[in-house]
């Protein structure tokens, strides 16, 4: 080490801790242990401690005018930071004040009279702390050729001149080297003199200032353990027949005996590291095909010794190669009307890895297990989806990635309609682990026809629409594997249905279900009743809670029965989740109010109750009312069946009923012609009365009319013939216009007044071409009709050629 350089730096050391303090320009400055004098020109200002002191410190402070005639006319006062702390009259002045802040005070004595004020002399002091001892001390070499450096932690700051150096010793001689830019930093730093491989060094870095001195542990080391290389340059050369290696050749110091190399496609955050490389040259495998990477290098001088260079980088891509790996395939079938079905494929995208790149589209076929079915059919899509409406058969399906090196291996699916002798899996269950996964458990199958190739399992959210589900919901896995933690697409407090079926020769099986939720919480709403009496209890029906206020998988619902009164606990009937969403609850107490409402639970316990209702069945005051309308209408009855009964209850509805009901309506019998000859039949046979013995009344006997057909005479101009008395239309008089066919009429009420006279028979009303027996009513005089009387009398007689009323013409 050379000499010339060591002695100026010591001496610098020396100097700069033996100099004073207290300084202000031309003036004398006395340093004593315990305080110090500033003598100015005006006066002498003394601090007593001064001029370093720790924070807390109290300080005397006097101020003397050194002129005597200014003494009179002006007051001694002293100053902190332009601040006034005290005056006194005459030529002098002094104060003991606390110092707390640090850093540099600045005090001052003036002079104050006759409106003016004058500087007499100051005395700077500074607060400040002992310096810590250094820490974190390091030496580092950049490059074999470069010059040491060493660097260290100052610990807080001191707030006084501070002087750092560095002693640094090979065991026969000590050397030291001053600070580099001093400041009041946190961090300091030296420059040493070349150093040699062969030698072995300690460094001790030392501090020092008024109140105090500190020096730092040694730091021991060799040139080596110290460099820091330069970063290699180095070139990378991709194998384009595979697209998944590359060659990287480096070239450092000579010195540097060890390196590592990291890589990662450019964009993403983590790096795969290859360390412990003793070479220049290394073959890298196992890179993504047709994707840009990062490649960087550091060296170090020795394995496990020397610090390491900073890394340098650089970038290229791997060229695209025939895809290596085999799409997963599954489907959905859904069958439509008319014989046929929707077919929907889903697959997994293949890794950039297994893909060899990029994939320009996929190769679905669809080829008809069944001759005559379906033609094979090609398509091309570049989704991972593919839906097709095909008869209603199984299907043979192959999907192929197609990338600009090649086709990946082709996968094949078979769908079917229906496969009873390919049994599910047995005892499925599922648990929630919490973060998002379920644990999905199952036994082989029983009494397969087929060897069993393996499972599926799927899962999707029950209430969710098809088209918003998210893809790829679904794994398969090897015959050996009766378990599965599913956790792609998994939410929390979400509960899932999820379907295990067995595979067999790439078909799968029947399904086995359950649902499942990887975490859940009490349902955040209770369901919405209805409630219906029914057989002496009440049905009670409710709908699903909405999914999102399910918060997992319901395991039950509750349905509380209690008692208006209060009295009493409520009735609690358990539904198990998956049962018929109806309960009939019998054996409820007629005319008692019952207050019913609905929980459901899951697994994290019960939640809120939903609508209440409120339920009363009909009590023995409805059965009073019902068996006294039954009673009265069986007295009505009876009192109907006694003439004189009658008569009167005829006369109050009489009264009770509207006038125009009152009146009859006119009758075709009651007509002159008609009246007249009834007159004339009365001459040849007794009256006969129209009630039996008994109030019984007997029909007359049917007997077949005959319509004698006459040669009617021309009718003259204006001839009528009154038939009813006046009256509004429909409820006055009715007046009927002469025809030939009508002359007949009185002839044909002749021979039915005749007939009437015979014993009763079923009375028969006539309709063209038809027959339909009707009771004829009772012929009862009664001097205040009340119901309409028959517009004929009891007997109509029906034969071939019937007598109709669409001949007989009525006027008002």
């Amino acid at each position: 080490m050379p000499f010339p350089r060591i002695v100026p730096s010591a001496l610098w050391l020396v100097l700069h801790l033996t100099a004073g303090p207290c300084r202000r320009g031309a003036a004398s400055a006395g340093r004593a242990a315990r305080g110090a004098t500033e003598v100015c020109a005006k006066g002498t200002m003394t601090a007593s401690p001064c001029c370093a002191i720790p924070a807390g410190t109290n300080v005397t402070l006097s101020c003397q005018l050194a002129a005597p005639r200014a003494r009179g006319w002006c007051r001694a006062a002293i100053f902190l930071n332009s601040s006034e702390q005290s005056r006194a009259q005459g030529g002098s002045v002094s104060k003991t004040l606390l110092v707390t802040a640090q850093g540099r005070h600045y005090f001052t004595c003036k002079c104050i009279g006759g409106g003016r004020t004058a500087l007499i002399c100051g005395i700077d002091i500074h607060c400040g702390n002992p310096p810590d001892e250094p820490r974190n001390v390091s030496c580092i070499q950049k490059g074999t050729q470069g010059r040491p450096t060493c660097t260290w932690h100052k610990g807080r700051l001191t707030y006084l001149p501070t002087a750092y150096g560095i002693q640094l010793s090979n065991g026969t001689n000590t050397f030291s080297f001053p600070e580099e830019a001093p400041s009041q930093v946190l961090f300091g730093s030296g420059a040493l003199s070349r150093l040699d491989f062969g030698s072995n060094y300690s460094v001790v870095v030392s501090a020092s200032n008024p109140l105090g001195n500190a020096s730092s542990q040694p730091l021991t080391f060799t040139l080596i353990d110290i460099v820091k290389p330069l970063p290699p340059e180095f070139s990378v050369e991709f194998d384009d027949s595979s697209g998944t290696s590359c060659t990287i050749v480096w070239h450092h110091e000579a010195q540097a005996q060890h390196c590592r190399l990291r890589h990662r496609p450019l964009g993403r955050h983590g790096w795969s590291t290859v360390e412990s490389l003793s070479r220049e040259r290394f073959h890298l495998q196992g890179l993504e095909p047709d994707t840009a990477h990062e490649f960087q290098v550091s060296c170090r001088m020795l394995p496990g010794r020397g610090l390491w260079s900073d890394w340098s980088s650089s970038q290229g891509s791997t060229p695209a190669a025939v895809p290596t790996g085999t799409l997963d395939v599954w489907y959905r079938q859904q069958e439509l009307h008319s014989g046929l079905q929707n077919l929907s494929f889903f697959w997994k995208a293949l890794s950039r890895w297994e893909a060899g790149g990029r994939i320009l589209c996929y190769n679905v076929t669809l080829e008809a297990l069944e001759q005559g079915k379906l033609p094979a059919q090609s398509h091309r899509t570049t989704r991972t989806s593919f839906s097709r409406v095909t008869p209603r058969a199984g299907h043979r399906v192959t999907v192929t990635a197609q990338s600009p090196r090649g086709s990946s291996a082709p996968a094949t699916v078979l769908t079917h309609l229906g496969s009873p002798d390919l049994p599910p899996p047995q005892r499925v269950s599922a648990v929630g682990l919490g973060n998002s996964s379920i644990l999905v458990s199952w036994s082989p199958p029983a009494r397969a026809a087929l060897p069993l190739g393996g499972y599926l399992v799927e899962w999707a959210e029950p209430w969710r629409e098809p088209q918003l589900q998210p893809p790829h919901s679904w794994v398969k896995l090897p015959p050996s594997h009766l378990s599965t933690v599913i956790a792609e697409h998994i939410r929390d407090n979400v509960c899932y249905q999820i379907h295990v079926s067995a595979l067999y020769q790439d078909r799968a099986g029947q399904a086995a279900s359950v649902r499942g939720n990887s975490t859940a919480q009490a349902p955040s709403a209770g369901p919405q009743m209805v409630t219906t009496p029914w057989a002496s209890g009440v049905l009670v029906s409710w709908e699903e809670i909405p999914a999102p206020q399910q918060r997992g998988c319901i395991t039950g619902y509750h349905i509380y029965l209690h008692r208006k009164d209060g009295q009493g606990q409520p009735e609690v009937h358990a539904v198990p989740a998956g049962a018929p969403r109806s309960l009939h609850l019998p054996h409820l107490e007629p005319g008692e109010h019952h207050e019913l409402w609905m929980t459901a639970a899951t697994a994290a316990g019960e939640g809120p109750r939903g609508n209440s209702d409120s339920v009363c069945l009909d009590g023995a005051g409805d059965w009073l009312t019902l068996g006294l309308i039954c009673s009265f209408s069986i007295l009505s009855a009876c009192l109907c069946s006694v003439p004189p009964a009658r008569r009167v209850l005829r006369w109050l509805l009489s009264l009770l009923l509207p006038q125009w009901h009152s009146k009859a309506i006119p009758d075709p019998a009651n007509a002159t012609w008609a009246r007249s000859l009834a007159a004339a039949k009365a001459e040849l046979s007794a009256p006969s009365s129209p009630f039996l013995p008994g109030g019984a009344f007997e029909e007359p006997e049917a007997s077949p009319v005959e319509e004698t057909p006459a040669q009617p005479e021309p009718p003259k101009a204006g001839d009528k013939e009154e038939v009813g008395s006046a009256g509004s239309r429909g409820h006055g008089e009715w007046a009927a216009e002469s025809s030939p066919e009508e002359q007949q009429l009185p002839e044909l009420y002749q021979r039915l007044l005749l007939e009437a006279m015979e014993p009763p028979e079923p009375v028969y009303i006539c309709n063209r071409g038809s027959l339909a027996p009707e009771p004829a009513p009772e012929p009862e005089p009664s001097p205040l009709p009340v119901f309409p009387t028959s517009a004929f009398v009891p007997a109509a007689l029906c034969c071939p050629g019937s007598l109709t009323l669409d001949r007989v013409k009525l006027s008002s």
